[in-house]
C-alpha cells in the first residue's frame, strides 16, 4: 500500500518543520509549501491531504481551497484548515468551501495528528464504499443507478427522465456520497457554463429530483446555511 502524502502549506517555517517531522513520525510522506502560489507550482493530485493555513500572501488559503474544489483533478482532496483565525464564521466559510475538519492556532501536535488521521479514515473508508465502476462507467447508490456514458438514471431498473442539470447535478451530489456541498461548489461545477445563475436555481432542481427518483429522493440532505449531500 502506497504511504499517504501530505502537503502543509504555511507561511510559519518552524511550525512547518515541526509538522512535517512528527506526521513522518506517524508513516506519512510529507511536503512543505510556505505559501499558496508555491503549493499550486506542485502536482496536488500526487496528494493524500492538504494543511491549510489561511492568512498568507497574495493567495490566501480560502482562496486556494476555491480554486481546488473548482477544479475536477483536485475537487475531492480533503482539506484541514489550520488557521488563528478563530471566530465562527470564519469556521463556517470554510467548511462551506467543502473543507473536511477546521484546527484553531495554537494548537497541539497531537490534536493535529488526531485529526489527521480521522480525515484520512474517513476518506478511505468512503473511497471504499463508493460504488463507482470506471470500466461501466456509471455510479450505483441500490436501486439507484447513473450511466455516465449514456446520460441516463434508473430507478430499480426503470429509466427517469431527468433534465440535462438534474442528471449532472444527481451525479455530483451521489460522486460527493457522506459531504454536504456548498451551493459555491454546486454552481462552479454543475453551473460553470452559465453567467448568471440564482441560488433558488439549486432548489428547484433538488425538488424536482427528489421527486423523480422515488425512495432516493430521501437520500438528499438539505443542511441549511451549508448546503445539499446526498447520504451513504
Amino acid at each position: 500500500m502506497a504511504t499517504e502524502r501530505i502537503l502543509i502549506v504555511d507561511d510559519e517555517e518552524t511550525l512547518c518543520e515541526v509538522l512535517k517531522l512528527n506526521l513522518e513520525n506517524e508513516g506519512y510522506d510529507v511536503d512543505i509549501a510556505f505559501s499558496a502560489e508555491q503549493a499550486l507550482g506542485y502536482n496536488l493530485r500526487e496528494y493524500s491531504l492538504i494543511l491549510l493555513d489561511i492568512m498568507m500572501g497574495e493567495i490566501s488559503g480560502i482562496k486556494m481551497a476555491k480554486m481546488l474544489k473548482a477544479d475536477v483533478a483536485t475537487a475531492n482532496i480533503p482539506i484541514i484548515f489550520c488557521t488563528a483565525r478563530d471566530t465562527e464564521d470564519d469556521m463556517v466559510m470554510g467548511l462551506n468551501l467543502g473543507a473536511d475538519d477546521y484546527i484553531m492556532k495554537p494548537y497541539t501536535i497531537r490534536n493535529v495528528i488526531a485529526r489527521v488521521k480521522r480525515v484520512l479514515r474517513l476518506t478511505s473508508s468512503h473511497k471504499k464504499s463508493e460504488k463507482y465502476n470506471e470500466k461501466s462507467n456509471d455510479y450505483q447508490v441500490e436501486g439507484l443507478k447513473l450511466d455516465l456514458e449514456f446520460k441516463c438514471c434508473t430507478v430499480d431498473g426503470k429509466e427517469v427522465k431527468l433534465a440535462r442539470k438534474e442528471f449532472e447535478l444527481l451525479v455530483y451530489l451521489v460522486s460527493h456520497r457522506g459531504k454536504i456541498c456548498s451551493r459555491e461548489q454546486i454552481l462552479s461545477r454543475v453551473w460553470s457554463d452559465e453567467v448568471v445563475v440564482l441560488d433558488r436555481t439549486i432548489d428547484v432542481n433538488i425538488t424536482r429530483l427528489r421527486s423523480k427518483i422515488g425512495v432516493y429522493g430521501s437520500y438528499i440532505i438539505t443542511r441549511s446555511g451549508f448546503g445539499y449531500g446526498f447520504r451513504e
